[in-house]
């Protein structure tokens, strides 16, 4: 018998055993004779809600303004309680317990799990109501900032009259979104003056984020709307909330509009997860 050369033993071979370099997962199918393997699509690589910054821009610095404002006439008008700066009020509360106040204590720590209850319900709104996130969460933040007014004032360690502005404004730190996925903060600046310094190092470095860009306004946003809430205090007092809930109001029935008119569309919409969540969870398609 002869033997067979280099070039025959390879050639059968390759008949024997076909390679599969380069087939597609239909004739990976058929050659295997089972299903080809199911393929997840990659996730969106911008996760920001709404996707489009000409309305998520001008959205967040508005919302800074009104949290800022909200949060300097809570200030003036509730003996120094923060209506949105919790990290203000954790250190009020960590005096508190030093001196033994515990009537000052239960007023801050209730006012801080309010916050954190109204952050957690705005998440799982933005979850659960797709493209009409930004027309929920802002009604209901209007409707929340005016409703103080109507409820009673309870006591020195249970503020019941403070209680739904500082609900409104855990709600809404749910609103918005960057483009990681994480919930725009704008309702206090230490995070966004933060971002901005590591932000500025990065842009030397080359390597910076896009949304380095927004921080500073939202800084210049919630500071403006503090000086603005202290002068309307000296003028009508608490009734001075009306003016945060009626820029609430008015930015809910732009956002109503554009879902509307324009369903879907990435001026009120985003191929989102919820707020903060894993970068495995599953991206909330308001889109389409």
């Amino acid at each position: 018998m002869k033997p067979l050369g280099h070039s025959s033993i390879v050639s059968r071979l390759r008949q024997a055993q076909p390679l599969n370099r380069g087939i597609s997962m239909a004739d990976y199918g058929s050659r295997t004779g089972g299903d080809a393997p199911e393929r997840k699509p990659d996730p969106p690589a911008d996760r920001s809600f709404p996707a489009d910054p000409r309305t998520r821009i001008p959205f967040a610095i508005a919302l800074a303004t009104l949290a800022g404002c909200a949060d300097s006439i809570g200030f003036l008008e509730f003996s120094q309680l923060f209506m949105s700066f919790m990290s203000g009020n954790t250190t009020r509360f960590g005096v508190a317990v030093a001196n033994g106040d515990w009537e000052n204590v239960t007023r801050v720590a209730s006012t801080i799990s309010v916050f954190c209850f109204g952050a957690f319900l705005g998440t799982l709104i933005a979850a659960w109501v797709g493209r009409w996130r930004l027309a929920v969460l802002l009604t209901l933040q209007a409707l929340l900032l005016a409703g103080g007014l109507l409820m009673p004032w309870g006591t020195f360690a249970y503020p019941l009259h403070a209680y739904p502005i500082v609900l409104a404004l855990g709600l809404q730190n749910a609103t918005l979104q960057d483009e990681g996925g994480r919930s725009l903060a704008l309702t206090y600046v230490t995070g966004a003056v933060v971002r901005f310094g590591t932000g500025c190092a990065n842009l030397l470095l080359g390597t910076v984020a896009p949304s380095f860009w927004i921080q500073a306004p939202l800084w210049a946003g919630l500071s403006t709307g503090a000086v603005l809430g202290g002068l309307l205090d000296l003028r009508y007092g608490e009734s001075a909330f009306l003016f945060p809930a009626a820029l609430a109001a008015i930015l809910a029935l732009i956002a109503i509009a554009l879902t509307v008119a324009k369903p879907g569309s990435t001026l009120v919409a985003g191929s989102a997860p919820a707020p903060d969540a894993s970068p495995k969870a599953e991206v909330i398609d308001a889109i389409h």
